[in-house]
């Protein structure tokens, strides 16, 4: 082993000896002491190597050691090198003590013209200053600038650290995500959107348990690794009370809110190929806590689910992008004359690989991934351009509409009535045969925004029917307030109304309410003509359904209309 320092932690030979014990090639001499870096020369001796020349700085880096042990690596290293054939080494070292400074070490070996046995030169670079701004760097890249959390990337390499301890890490993984923050953002301010998100984590780090690392994640999305020490009960138990947590009353510039939460959870588990797998399946069951309302476990199946909407929103994109998407007709009858008073405009998609797709399929992934604006779009200027081309097949203006299904994603985030604007006046079609169905759900959720949203495309003469109307909580007074032109019998109490007497009443209540407030009334899923019979004596408006016609393309739907007549739309 090369003797560096005594036990007594003293160089083995002092600098004016090392200068006596080579001043037979006082060239190597002048080369070490000229170095502006810590370097010394070693010779082989006895299988050891010992450090007989060396400069100052050299000198004043041993010097800091306290003891043999702690230069044990750096001995270890020149020995080894001395002991090989390898043109150079290179590694880093740490002096000594505490706040000792870094180094580079480079290993070579140099001749000597008057010393035949090898001698190995060690330089030193100081990378203190280096070393520790890339620790000041990380460590700032690794915290959330606003909570001083720990940020994504940090609780990624968390989750991997835990998941790679010996035997079965007992662990879970939640997601929590802060429901409509983005409306506070837009209602008071991004400054009171951060103080929002503050205050949240500082609740939440005041509710971890020890041994517990909360991150934040994004936006409005924090992570929360969970160590099991009782057991998987321990992932709900941290759930509910974070959820109980971030529910208390916060006030803000005045206002006090209430902020509810989505939490979704994951456990490890040994088939797991990683730790990214285990966050993933804490991000689907969020998904699912999202659309549930309650806190929701990761079940074996939903990534394969999520993988697949991925997949066909890829797909369906694609699809819009190609025009593969059409759109039938479906007519909607007059139940008293039998006349047709318009058709309803209804998505379809015909895979190459997979044959039809139902709407129920990949409209709610349209929702999801924001496609439905632009296939809501498709669909009304798809609608007006195929009215305007029966007008001119029939060589004069048609008095039958078109209705259009308007998503409440779009309601919530485009312009539907510039969509409208626009697409009325490129085909030259007046706004009155363009009904446009919007659901309950979208309309109840904020009432006061629905009526502006709706007051706008009654500006240009729409007519707006609510959609699926009695499956939802639509009230009197929310009614009376809107411009709804129309109700929707939702299907499901047609259905049943042979059967049903309850189903019956709640139809006879909605046409009877509707016809107070002065709306007409469109029953859904008609299949029979006792149905329809039966809706026309409890005086409803038009009929839909297979009873009278499935959606079928435009040419077959303006022969239909040829065939079975027209009335003027209500």
């Amino acid at each position: 082993m090369s003797r560096i320092v005594r036990e007594s932690a003293t160089p083995v030979v002092s600098p004016s000896d090392a200068r006596l014990a080579v001043s037979r090639d006082p060239h190597l001499q002048a080369y070490i002491e000229a170095l502006p870096i810590a370097a010394a020369v070693a010779s082989m001796e006895r299988q050891t190597s010992r450090v007989f020349v060396g400069n100052q700085a050299f000198w004043n880096v041993l010097r800091n050691a306290a003891s043999p042990d702690d230069l044990r690596g750096l001995r270890e290293a020149v020995d080894r090198f001395a002991a090989g054939n390898a043109p150079s080494e290179q590694f880093n070292w740490r002096e000594p003590g505490l706040g000792g400074r870094h180094f580079q070490v480079h290993l070579a070996p140099i001749a000597s013209r008057l010393d035949p046995g090898p001698l190995t030169l060690l330089t030193m670079i100081d990378c203190t200053t280096a070393i520790e701004t890339e620790r000041s760097l990380r460590s700032e890249m690794l915290l959330d600038s606003l909570t001083g959390l720990p940020n994504r990337v940090a609780f990624e390499e968390a989750v991997e650290g835990a998941a790679a301890e010996d035997g079965d890490p007992a662990l879970a993984v939640l997601i929590v995500n802060l429901k409509r923050f983005s409306r506070v953002n837009e209602s008071i301010g991004s400054l009171a959107g951060d103080e929002l998100i503050i205050t949240v984590a500082r609740r939440m780090v005041g509710a971890m348990r020890e041994g517990d690392l909360l991150a934040r994640l994004g936006a409005d999305e924090f992570g929360v690794l969970v160590r099991l020490i009782e057991g998987p009960g321990d992932t709900l138990h941290v759930a509910r009370r974070l959820q109980s947590t971030i529910g208390t009353p916060i006030r803000l510039a005045q206002i006090e809110l209430r902020i509810e939460c989505a939490i979704g959870c994951a456990l490890w588990h040994e088939s797991l190929a990683s730790s990214d797998e285990l966050i993933r399946h804490g991000q689907v069951a969020l998904k699912q806590a999202k659309k549930s309302g309650r806190i929701e476990i990761y079940q074996p199946g939903e990534l394969a689910h999520a993988r697949r909407g991925l997949r066909m929103e890829t797909e369906l994109r694609q699809a819009i992008d190609n025009g593969e998407i059409r759109f039938d007709f479906q007519p909607l009858v007059e139940l008293r004359s039998g006349r047709v008073a318009g058709f309803e405009a209804l998505a379809r998609w015909s895979h190459p690989e997979r044959g039809a797709i139902q709407p129920a399929d990949f409209i709610p992934v349209a929702e999801e991934s924001g496609l439905i604006l632009p296939l809501g779009q498709l669909a009304i200027d798809t609608a007006l351009r195929t009215l305007a081309d029966w007008d001119r097949q029939a060589g004069s203006t048609l008095p039958v509409y078109i209705s259009v299904n308007v998503s409440p994603v779009q309601l919530a985030r485009e312009s539907v009535a510039t969509v409208v604007s626009d697409a009325l006046a490129r085909h030259g079609i007046d706004g009155s045969r363009l009904t446009l169905e919007v659901t309950e759900s979208s309309i109840i959720a904020d009432p006061d925004r629905a009526a502006r949203l709706l007051g706008e495309l009654k500006a240009h003469s729409c007519r707006i029917a609510m959609d699926d109307f009695g499956t939802g909580y639509s009230s009197l007074a929310s009614l009376q307030k809107l411009p709804i032109d129309v109700l929707k019998i939702d299907r499901q109490f047609v259905a049943a109304m042979h059967d049903d007497r309850d189903s019956t009443a709640i139809v006879r209540a909605i046409l009877a309410m509707a016809s107070a407030l002065g709306m007409k009334t469109i029953a859904e899923g008609i299949e029979d003509q006792s149905a329809a019979n039966l809706l026309d004596v409890l005086g409803c408006d038009i009929g839909q359904g297979f009873w009278f016609a499935r959606a079928i393309q435009a040419d077959a739907a303006f022969a239909f209309l040829q065939q079975h007549g027209f009335k003027r739309a209500a």
